[in-house]
């Protein structure tokens, strides 16, 4: 009975006082046909876009033409660094941009990550290097090119030491054609240094139904978009398949140097940035999807588990509360109600269901965002009950000496890398 009441006071402070993260309401401002929304900028800024792929040639095809396609009114390029593939990615890639031009693109390899760099961080530190370069390069080409007569004073030139924003996307990311310039338009009009979106994740079968806004709802959970978004605020996270990034917030955070070892590095990126002073936003995306399956229900519990138990921080006893945690809040309702039925005790039967109703009424946004019916709501305990066991999961992988296993390659908790 306890027990079961404890859970209805939990949904009740989730529900109130997490940030509202249930609500889906946090997007980029559309700019509508009569100049609503975000000013543009009087001069759009460079952008470098970097994409570490590795082993992405299934995906590509679907991902990379909606970045060549980029209808961006300023200097913009793509680099994508190919991270030691072995399925031709470097390759398709070329053939892409051959077939669909538009936007400029740069093929290259980093090579092995050095020690104590995870892999996509040593392939964006190699692409962030060579845009600065490159767009760094353009500039002062430009600049000799100028006649006397036209050419600006030091004061008024832009900065000419390389580009002025970073997008950072993954090679499964489709962005629509707006979606560079609706970024860029969000981060000069509000003075942010970071702007990421949660791409929508690709729901197509029984499994990615189940679990795929699950996902999202969670990370809402533990980051309520709102409270990330406070300019003063604690918490930080950002999502790794879209973040605009300013480069002199960049450079004054370390990125990526300062972050080199983490796992979950989107969320180490929004700490660092927000730690050094820069403001950041993250919220849900409209013209950004994910374009990669997960058919079975193993290719999601890999997906969850390489890096939950570094979200505890490989700590046994925020293991233990996490699982006692999602137990109380998310399987105790359900359980409630079962036995207040079989034991004819309505008011454990009432304790339960109301607990269950808040629970499956905090999904129906994120369902709603998703597209997907509102059946799954209650199914929601289920969901939580798999997520519990991918977590341990996790741990033991861990504890085996898997760690976090990612395309062939393991990661060792920072603590222990060289």
């Amino acid at each position: 009975m306890w027990i079961a009441a404890g859970s209805l006071a939990a949904w009740l402070w989730l529900l109130l006082g997490q940030g509202f993260f249930w609500r889906t309401d946090i997007r980029l401002p559309r700019r509508g046909p009569v100049g609503s929304g975000p000013p543009e900028p009087v001069g759009w800024p460079s952008v470098a876009v970097v994409v570490p792929a590795r082993d992405e040639s299934a995906v590509l095809p679907a991902s990379l033409p909606s970045l060549l396609a980029q209808d961006y009114p300023g200097p913009a390029e793509i680099f994508l660094i190919d991270d030691g593939s072995s399925d031709g990615t470097g390759k398709l890639a070329r053939e892409l941009a051959e077939e669909y031009g538009g936007l400029p693109l740069t093929v290259d390899s980093p090579g092995e990550p050095g020690p104590g760099w995870t892999g996509k961080l040593w392939a964006v530190r190699h692409g962030m290097a060579l845009a600065t370069t490159r767009i760094a390069a353009d500039r002062k080409d430009d600049g000799n090119h100028e006649d006397d007569g036209d050419r600006k004073d030091e004061g008024d030139r832009k900065d000419d030491v390389g580009v002025d924003y970073l997008l950072l996307t993954d090679a499964d990311i489709a962005h629509e054609p707006d979606s560079l310039r609706e970024l860029v338009r969000a981060a000069e009009a509000n003075g942010l240094d970071l702007v990421s979106q949660m791409a929508r994740l690709r729901v197509a079968t029984c499994w990615e139904r189940l679990i795929v806004p699950a996902f999202v709802y969670f990370f809402a959970q533990l980051y309520p978009f709102r409270w990330v978004n406070r300019p003063r605020g604690r918490t930080a996270a950002a999502a790794g398949g879209c973040v605009l990034l300013r480069r002199e917030a960049a450079e004054r955070a370390g990125i990526p140097e300062t972050i080199r070892q983490s796992v979950i590095d989107d969320v180490a990126l929004a700490r660092g940035v927000k730690r050094s002073g820069g403001r950041i936003w993250l919220g849900l995306a409209d013209r950004v999807d994910s374009v990669r399956p997960y058919p079975r229900l193993g290719e999601l519990w890999r997906m969850v588990s390489r890096s939950a138990y570094t979200q505890l921080r490989h700590h046994p006893l925020l293991l233990l509360m996490t699982v006692a945690g999602l137990a109380v809040v998310y399987l105790v309702p359900p359980a409630a109600v079962v036995a207040g039925v079989l034991t004819e005790r309505p008011a454990l039967l009432a304790l339960g269901a109301a607990a269950w109703a808040l629970m499956a009424g905090s999904y129906i946004p994120m369902l709603r965002y998703y597209r997907q019916t509102l059946w799954l709501a209650p199914l929601l305990p289920l969901t939580a009950l798999l997520y519990l066991l991918m977590t341990v999961d996790s741990a033991v992988r861990h504890h085996l000496g898997q760690g976090a296993a990612w395309k062939g390659r393991t990661y060792a908790r920072p603590s222990a890398a060289p």
